[in-house]
């Protein structure tokens, strides 16, 4: 358990595993709770579904956030082939169920590969983005479509690495800031003629920061201020080209 007193806050990238049925904010409340300190924040948010690797950034590294948010990111996940949701994942309500085709994994993989490139991408409606100061997530709640802007992005690799036929695949995904796997997941289903929705998503690296340097919320409350010290990395490692100041 972190107790301090005078001592001065941390500063520099923390690294930390979030759990599912968790939002980003929760994570960051749950750390500014535990350091006793205010200023935390986070460079990329990751959906209450997902777990994985959140960027957390305390004391003057919260300056880093947008330079860290730009970054490339890697995704492992799982598709579930045959149901559509509203929300694109399995969160969400199950709209439509068609049935799955007889698909090898030559097929799969050739769908996949076609996913790749360069390419605008509709954001969907479950979504923070805000359109005239309103979540889109709310709208949609009530019932509400609401025209969005295709957003540019680059998909650089989408790859199949595991068939569990007829109708779960898991995948790795490397994309640029901004995709929405769920919205390629969906997107794929639509390929393949069943639908589809993202059923787990996992973040394992953003930018040159990885999951294998991560901790949990579960270990960083049992660290002293040392060994928090000591998982730290300092902002011009985590971000190179930039001069905190």
């Amino acid at each position: 358990m972190i107790v301090r007193t005078s001592a001065p806050e941390f500063d520099g990238v923390l690294l930390v595993d979030k759990p599912t049925d968790h939002t980003s904010h929760d994570v960051v409340a749950r750390i500014r709770g535990i350091l006793r300190m205010k200023r935390v924040g986070h460079a990329g948010t990751l959906d209450p579904m997902a777990t994985g690797l959140l960027v957390v950034l305390l004391g003057k590294a919260t300056k880093l956030s947008q330079y860290l948010m730009s970054v490339d990111k890697c995704y492992t996940g799982s598709v579930t082939l045959g149901k559509v949701t509203n929300t694109q994942d399995a969160e969400g309500e199950v709209m439509e169920t068609r049935p799955v085709p007889l698909l090898t994994e030559d097929q799969i993989r050739a769908a996949l590969r076609g996913m790749v490139g360069d390419q605008y991408q509709t954001p969907p409606m479950f979504s923070a983005i805000k359109i005239k100061g309103q979540p889109l997530y709310k709208a949609a709640r009530a019932g509400e479509e609401v025209e969005r802007e295709p957003r540019f992005i680059r998909v650089k690799r989408f790859e199949l690495t595991r068939w569990a036929a007829p109708d779960t695949l898991d995948f790795v995904v490397d994309c640029t800031k901004g995709t929405y796997v769920r919205t390629l997941a969906h997107d794929l289903g639509q390929k393949l003629g069943c639908g589809a929705h993202l059923s787990a998503l996992r973040r394992v690296s953003s930018g040159q920061l990885h999951i294998d340097r991560a901790v949990t919320l579960e270990a960083l409350q049992k660290m002293t201020p040392a060994e928090v010290q000591a998982a730290l990395i300092p902002g011009h490692e985590a971000a190179p080209s930039v001069a905190l100041g």
